[in-house]
C-alpha cells in the first residue's frame, strides 16, 4: 500500500471520528492528491527545502490532557481559549459577547456548528493551490480556532488563545484559524504559540484574517515552537474598504520556521500596520518573508522588522511592498534591520518594491550590524558586564518595534520573552 493511499484512508477514518461533515472529509481527499502536483513556495534567500517541513505522516484523533507544569504557566482571564493539541482544555466567552452573536469556538465544533463559515472562508485568503505546503495543511487540518464578530460589534475587551503543540508524540501539528471581523466590527486577539515535549516533530500553522469594510483588527502573537519543532507558519489579511489590521508578532521560536506572512489590501482605503521582532540563537535559521499588496486605491501598507542573531543562527527578513496598477495613491514602506551578536552567525534583510503604478509613495530600509563597541564600552565603563551591556543595548534596539505595538499587554510578555532568549541564548555561546 502506498504513503499516499494510507494518508487519504487515515484521512476518512479521521473524519467518521470526528463526524466532520462528509464534504470535508472529501475536500481533504481532494487536496492530498492534488498537493502533489504543486511546487513548494520559494522564498528570497530562504533555504528550507531541505528540512523536513512538509505535512506527510497520516492523521489520527488524539485526545490529551495539558499537562499540569504547562497549565500553570498560563494565565488565565476573561474570552481565553487553550489547547493542547487537538484538545481543548479550556474555551471561556463573556454571555454578553455571546448574545451580540460573536463566536468563538474550537475547529470540530465549527465545522458541526457554523459549517456555512467554514466553507464560505477556509482557504479563501490563503489560497491551498498556491503551494505544496498550503495543500497539505488542507488536507491534514486537526485544530484550530473559529473568531467571528457580527456587524458593528465592538469587543472592548481581547480574546486570547494559548495553542500549544503536543510534541511527546510524533505526529504533526496541522492548526488553522480563521478570524472573520465583519463591517464595521472591532478586535483585540492575542495567540500564543508553543510546544510541550522533546519530539522531533513538523508544523503547520495557517491563519487568515478577514476584515470587512470598516472594521479594525489587531492581532499579536508571540510564536515559542519548540528546539526540535520545524514549522511553517503563514498568516495572511485580506482587508476591504477602509479596514485596518495591525500585526505585531514575535518570533521567538527556538526550531528552524518559514514565515509567510502577508496582507492583501483589496479595498480602498485599507491599511496593514506589520511588526516583528525576532531573536534567532543556537543553531537554528528564522526565515520571515512580509508581503503587503497593495490593490486598493489610497490603500496603505507598512513593514517594521528587527531582529537579532546569537551563537551560529541565521535570520533572514525580506520585505516586499507590492503596489499593483490601479492603486492611485497608495503607500508602501518597510525597515528591516538585524542585529549580530556573533561574528558565526548569519543574517540577511532583503527589501523588495515592485511598484506597477504612479502617482504612489513607496521606500524602504535595510541594515545588517554588530552591536556598537562604542555603546558597550560606554556600559561597561559605568559598571556593567559585557552581557548585561549586550542585553541593553539589544533592547534599544528592538525598542522601536515593541514601543509600536498597539498593546501594553504584549509589549511586557515580548520583553519578557526577549530577555529570557537573550540570557538563553548568551550562555549558549
Amino acid at each position: 500500500m502506498s504513503a499516499l493511499t494510507t494518508q487519504a484512508q487515515a484521512l476518512v477514518e479521521f473524519g467518521k471520528q470526528t463526524n466532520e461533515p462528509s464534504w470535508f472529509t472529501q475536500k481533504r481527499t481532494q487536496a492530498l492528491e492534488k498537493a502533489q502536483e504543486l511546487e513548494m513556495p520559494r522564498f528570497e534567500k530562504i533555504k528550507y527545502k531541505r528540512w523536513p517541513i512538509e505535512v506527510t505522516k497520516p492523521v489520527q484523533v488524539l485526545q490529551n490532557d495539558i499537562p499540569e507544569a504547562k497549565a500553570a504557566e498560563i494565565t488565565i482571564q476573561n474570552n481565553v481559549v487553550v489547547e493542547f493539541g487537538q484538545t481543548t482544555a479550556k474555551l471561556e466567552l463573556d454571555p454578553a459577547l455571546k448574545a451580540q452573536g460573536v463566536i468563538v469556538c474550537d475547529w470540530q465544533t465549527a465545522l458541526q456548528e457554523h459549517p456555512e463559515l467554514i466553507e464560505e472562508y477556509f482557504m479563501e485568503a490563503v489560497k491551498d493551490d498556491e503551494n505544496r505546503l498550503n495543500m497539505q495543511h488542507a488536507a491534514n487540518v486537526t485544530s484550530g480556532l473559529l473568531i467571528y464578530v457580527p456587524k458593528n460589534v465592538v469587543l472592548e475587551e481581547p480574546l486570547t488563545s494559548y495553542f500549544i503543540q503536543d510534541a511527546t508524540t510524533e505526529q504533526d501539528f496541522v492548526h488553522h484559524v480563521l478570524l472573520i471581523a465583519d463591517v464595521n466590527s472591532e478586535v483585540s486577539y492575542l495567540e500564543n504559540l508553543q510546544t510541550y515535549g522533546e519530539q522531533k516533530t513538523t508544523a503547520s500553522v495557517i491563519v487568515e484574517v478577514f476584515a470587512k469594510a470598516g472594521s479594525h483588527v489587531k492581532f499579536a502573537s508571540v510564536d515559542r515552537l519548540g528546539k526540535n519543532t520545524t514549522a511553517y507558519l503563514n498568516r495572511r489579511g485580506h482587508l476591504e474598504q477602509d479596514a485596518k489590521i495591525d500585526w505585531s508578532m514575535g518570533m521567538m521560536n527556538d526550531g528552524n520556521i518559514v514565515g509567510d506572512f502577508d496582507s492583501d489590501l483589496i479595498g480602498d482605503g485599507s491599511h496593514a500596520e506589520t511588526k516583528v521582532v525576532a531573536i534567532s540563537t543556537g543553531k537554528q535559521v528564522q526565515g520571515i518573508d512580509t508581503r503587503v499588496t497593495n490593490y486598493g486605491r489610497h490603500s496603505i501598507g507598512h513593514i517594521l522588522q528587527h531582529g537579532v542573531i546569537l551563537s551560529r543562527s541565521s535570520l533572514v527578513f525580506n520585505g516586499i511592498g507590492h503596489i499593483i496598477h490601479g492603486a492611485k495613491g497608495a503607500d508602501a514602506q518597510q525597515e528591516s534591520r538585524v542585529l549580530m551578536l556573533s561574528t558565526k552567525a548569519r543574517g540577511d534583510a532583503n527589501p523588495i518594491l515592485l511598484i506597477d503604478d504612479n502617482a504612489v509613495t513607496a521606500g524602504h530600509a535595510a541594515s545588517v550590524g554588530r552591536v556598537d563597541q562604542d555603546q558597550l564600552y560606554y556600559l561597561m565603563s559605568r559598571g556593567l558586564s559585557k552581557e548585561i551591556a549586550e542585553r541593553l543595548v539589544i533592547r534599544g534596539f528592538l525598542g522601536p518595534v515593541l514601543t509600536a505595538i498597539p498593546s501594553r499587554k504584549v509589549q511586557t510578555e515580548l520583553s519578557d520573552m526577549i530577555e529570557r532568549k537573550l540570557i538563553d541564548g548568551q550562555e549558549e555561546k
